[in-house]
């Protein structure tokens, strides 16, 4: 089983790149694996929400992750994203799926049916029964319609020994100093935030999962690093260079904005699924000019 100190730094929410026809464009995926982890990241993320997952078919699912786990090769750890409103079926999926090659689970809070912290308990408990791999649990309010309060989370982090980590994305400051300062000596807080990465690791946080590193792996590898390092000028340089783009990738949502900014870096096509929709014009340039600068 995977320690937790090897899903600390820097870990990249992968998009999946589409063709003009808007098919999954496996070469593109395997570039894009190869460039982030050439350029210093620590670990991969697949199906997050930055995947645009849930416009997947089961068997686009699993050829993008049959891409991903070849082309690491496992030369990083890799964390699969799985998450569901309905607990029993997520117990099922999670027990016929094959986890050769997956290092462990990313998995959000339940959305839609805004469960209190018992449910939110209860949900955690089950998988953690049975998975065979390590959890990390994913906070994301603002998608969600719920929050894993700091105390709920710490619970979680006590009583089973395979959540081994929380992403954070709740832009509660208080809630992550909490979990923090209270969290067992191993449990592992990552920003769910890249431009609140900086912030979080300042405060005892351990990393990130970001969507920027898919366009600036090196960059965001290097703040990161930097900081753990307690080299904290040359970290404020590097967040302040990418805030505003930041700001921007998310404006119109995600991963519009990320996908964008891969394009005119002629990495993919600027292919986004329905409902979503790629940035308007007046973004677009925004983004052009602020990466003309970097």
């Amino acid at each position: 089983m995977i320690s937790p100190n090897q899903l600390n730094g820097t870990g990249v929410a992968l998009i999946t790149p589409f063709n003009q026809q808007k098919d999954v464009d496996h070469l593109a995926l395997k570039q894009l694996v190869n460039h982030v982890i050439d350029n210093g990241i620590d670990f991969l993320v697949a199906l997050g929400t930055t995947a645009e997952t849930a416009t997947l078919t089961n068997k686009e699912k699993l050829e993008v992750v049959r891409t991903i786990k070849e082309t690491n090769a496992g030369r990083v750890p890799l964390v699969l994203g799985m998450g569901d409103n309905n607990t029993a079926q997520l117990v099922e999926t999670i027990n016929r799926t094959d986890f050769d090659g997956i290092d462990a689970i990313l998995t959000v809070t339940p959305f839609y049916n805004k469960p209190n912290q018992a449910g939110l308990y209860q949900h955690y408990k089950a998988m953690s029964e049975v998975s065979p791999v390590p959890i990390i649990l994913y906070n994301v309010p603002s998608r969600t319609g719920c929050n894993l309060n700091a105390k709920t989370c710490l619970r979680l982090a006590n009583d089973f020994e395979n959540i081994i980590a929380v992403k954070e994305a709740s832009g509660n400051m208080q809630q992550l100093m909490d979990i923090i300062k209270h969290k067992p000596a191993d449990f592992i807080v990552l920003s769910g935030d890249d431009n609140g990465t900086l912030p979080l690791l300042s405060l005892g946080g351990d990393g990130v999962i970001s969507v920027i590193a898919n366009a600036f792996p090196n960059e965001f590898s290097n703040l990161v690093r930097a900081a753990k390092n307690n080299e904290m000028e040359l970290a404020r340089q590097i967040h302040y260079s990418l805030t505003d783009v930041v700001n921007n990738i998310f404006a119109e949502g995600n991963p519009a904005g990320i996908k964008a900014v891969m394009f005119m870096q002629q990495k993919i096509e600027n292919q986004l699924r329905l409902p979503l929709v790629p940035v308007t014009d007046k973004l677009y340039g925004q983004l052009k000019s602020q990466i003309a600068a970097l």
